[in-house]
């Protein structure tokens, strides 16, 4: 897919063409890495650059398809081995998408390391010491948020920290750090850029929802102290407390505006892609919804699973599921849905999910957004911690906050019975608020259910009604270190 600009209301627009090296030294704008950054210019474009990877693959398409599909919540759909790969949790170190996600994050990460080194470099008056603090806070967040991502996906990965500009193989070659180490790292960036960065950048929530906020690396910290080996629930009441204090003033909003593409940079939204419909738009909804609004008729990818829709109707969670999923006849086979021909008398006789988060297509250039953080997300981690550290009362709180705002009924006495049972309600309350938003996977470890859950999952396969065997294990938590990655680099070692 081609790379769309990513458009930044207050920050110079300058196009930046994504490389998959991951080591690659190509222009991140029209200035050349071999130049001295000195111009205020200069620096604000190599900026513009780094947040334009929010645009690539990684962020726009695999992060759906390694936390939703790879879980209990979608199908590959379509028709990419792949992506069958990934839902069948069967992934190889030759699977192009993880390949794919490796080199676009590390891509990020050079973007974000250039930046941090050449700011340095700036003796433009126009620069002030305000907007080089703001700067450097930012860069450092998206380096925090990437690594954040690069060891959920592949587990300790190598820390690169700095612009390599040199072929040597014993600088370039760098060995695995552990995930206790990369979350050190993250949680490094993101306490020295919580402290860098304002609340707002004024009163443009089209500005301060597209670019890195204090509020943005207080809502990421609060994530990498609960999804870190060793979680830390006490560390995540605290940056939720300071996101709380925030002059962004972070709310929960009326959870059909979230995904009605009319309600863009709302309050609720702590930091989300910033797509322009026409030619530099989003393609990926046109992957997803069905032929009455994408007006094609291919198979769509991403289909909602039978379990989630099971899901949604047990709590009888309409608005949430209306939301999230659509359903449509098509006239294509599904293995899922159905697998009858069509006929004269029946053209298009099977009933298909669609996800529906993205709700418009406007052929493959849509203006649909993509939440990389929202309030209600972290409404529920503040569950999650205030569960962990025994206020039961308090969590079960935060809970009805989330549930009462889609018309569903307040906890039962035995919902919030005991920590285990609480614990696996908010759980299930995180799956169907954040369906088709990239986190379920990384729940489900951080829950440490992830193999009980694929395995007790039941789906069966209409082409011969047989159930289907996921055969998960915890050697399969983890995606596989890129084959490529692993040719190129000897200091590597695949993951088990």
């Amino acid at each position: 897919m081609k790379l769309h600009k990513y458009i930044l209301a207050l920050v110079i627009g300058v196009s930046a063409s994504s490389c998959n090296d991951f080591l690659d030294l190509k222009p991140i704008s029209e200035e050349t890495t071999a130049n001295a950054y000195n111009k205020l210019s200069q620096i604000e474009a190599a900026l513009t650059g780094t947040y334009e990877s929010f645009q690539s693959d990684a962020y726009v398409w695999n992060n759906v398809q390694f936390q939703d599909v790879r879980s209990d919540n979608h199908y590959a759909g379509g028709d990419n081995p792949f992506f069958y790969e990934v839902d069948y949790l069967d992934i190889s170190a030759t699977n192009e998408k993880v390949y794919q996600s490796w080199s676009n994050i590390y891509n990020a990460v050079l973007k974000a390391n250039i930046v941090l080194e050449r700011i340095h470099d700036v003796t433009d008056p126009l620069l002030t010491e305000e907007r080089k603090n703001e700067i450097i806070g930012e860069a450092l967040f998206l380096r925090a948020f990437h690594y954040y991502n690069l060891v959920n996906l592949y587990g300790g990965v190598p820390l690169v920290l700095q612009v390599t500009n040199s072929t040597d193989a014993s600088k370039v070659n760098i060995p695995r750090s552990t995930a206790t180490e990369v979350f050190a790292q993250v949680i490094t960036d993101l306490e020295e850029s919580s402290q860098l960065l304002p609340d707002t950048y004024g009163s443009d929530a089209n500005v301060n929802k597209a670019r890195a906020t204090a509020g943005a690396a207080w809502a990421l910290l609060a994530k990498a102290y609960a999804q870190k080996p060793n979680p830390d629930y006490a560390k995540v009441l605290e940056c939720i407390e300071e996101l709380d204090k925030s002059a962004a003033n972070y709310r929960l909003i009326d959870y059909t505006h979230l995904f009605d593409g009319a309600h863009f940079n709302n309050d609720e939204s702590i930091l989300e892609a910033q797509w322009i419909a026409g030619s530099d738009g989003n393609w990926g909804p046109q992957m997803l919804l069905p032929p009455s609004i994408s007006g094609d008729d291919w198979r769509k990818f991403v289909t909602p699973s039978q379990d989630l829709i099971a899901a949604f109707d047990s709590e009888g969670d309409d608005i949430r599921k209306n939301a999230s999923v659509l359903m449509e006849n098509v006239s294509w086979i599904d293995e899922y849905y159905g697998i009858d021909q069509p006929s004269d008398d029946n053209p298009l006789p099977n009933n298909v999910a669609f996800a529906y988060k993205w709700k418009n297509a406007s052929g493959w250039s849509s203006a649909d957004r993509q939440y990389f953080l929202r309030y209600g997300d972290i409404v529920l981690l503040k569950a999650e911690a205030l569960n962990e550290t025994g206020q039961l009362g308090l969590a079960a709180d935060e809970v009805d906050r989330i549930r009462t705002r889609v018309n569903l009924p307040k906890l039962t006495p035995e919902q919030k019975s005991s920590k285990e049972v609480l614990k696996m309600r908010i759980l299930k309350e995180r799956r169907l608020e954040l369906a088709q938003e990239a986190q379920r996977w990384d729940d489900l470890v951080r829950y440490d259910v992830v193999v009980q859950t694929m395995n007790d999952l039941v789906e069966i396969d209409l082409r011969n009604n047989t159930p289907i065997d996921y055969n998960m294990t915890e050697s399969k938590i983890l995606l596989p270190i890129p084959q490529q990655e692993l040719d190129r680099n000897p200091e590597l070692v695949q993951n088990p």
